[in-house]
């Protein structure tokens, strides 16, 4: 199935990413990108972004409206990579891109994070929630190990993805958007490496205190009104 999705502000408004959505990909809805950029406010522009398990790459050309300094679509499916290619070539900001086609979870273990803050987003597949919930997360723990003091990892689900979510997520900033969540993260200035997970344990992802938001960011309100994106 064909559909069209658009950016939602920035240099690029108004312009459309046309996509085909497989059973496995879900798009995230224009209210959610929203709500999402809306809250990492100013750390945007001039940082770099990396939007992990890519999709349909709106999420990081998102990102290139708003002024990211680079960003890094991690998608493994060359043929969803290439649509991804030619909408930044289509938008003229292949220049500002990279695509990283490679499995997502040994792209991670390779990954070095800059030295400077960045923003990470994953929106994995919903099945590897169930699926793969300690690989998933032992990613997730090993960016938040390497990203610089400063630096944002959110994380998108639907409620219910993920068992056992407050324990799991312990100390982030959950926000509830229709069936949608954002989890939210900060690494804070001279933060405690969080713990390595034991070989096959499912683990928490750190569970220290919420950091913050960066300065200019600015919360929306959870549970807003379902959305009715794909």
């Amino acid at each position: 199935m064909r559909a069209q999705l658009r950016i939602v502000s920035g240099a690029l408004r108004g312009r459309k990413v046309i996509c085909n959505v497989q059973p496995n990909l879900r798009p995230t809805p224009d209210m959610v990108r929203a709500a999402l950029f809306s809250i990492l406010g100013h750390a945007v522009p001039e940082r770099p972004f990396f939007d992990v398990f890519a999709g349909t790459g709106v999420v990081g050309l998102e990102a290139i409206s708003r002024g990211a300094s680079r960003v890094t679509f991690v998608e493994r499916d060359f043929r969803v990579a290439a649509e991804i290619e030619r909408h930044l070539k289509d938008f003229g900001v292949a220049d500002r891109a990279v695509i990283a086609r490679a499995d997502t979870y040994r792209w991670g273990e390779r990954w070095e994070a800059p030295a400077e803050p960045v923003n990470v987003f994953f929106s994995p597949p919903f099945a590897d929630f169930e699926r793969r919930p300690a690989e998933f997360l032992g990613l997730v723990r090993l960016v938040q190990q390497k990203v610089a003091p400063g630096s944002v990892v959110v994380v998108q689900s639907e409620r219910g993805a993920i068992e056992d979510e407050e324990t799991v997520f312990a100390g982030w900033d959950l926000r509830r958007y229709g069936r949608n969540e954002l989890l939210i993260w900060v690494r804070e200035e001279d933060p405690s490496p969080p713990t390595p997970l034991p070989e096959g344990a499912r683990g928490e992802v750190d569970p220290s205190p919420p950091t913050p938001l960066p300065e200019g960011a600015r919360g929306e309100s959870e549970d807003a009104a379902d959305d009715a994106g794909p």
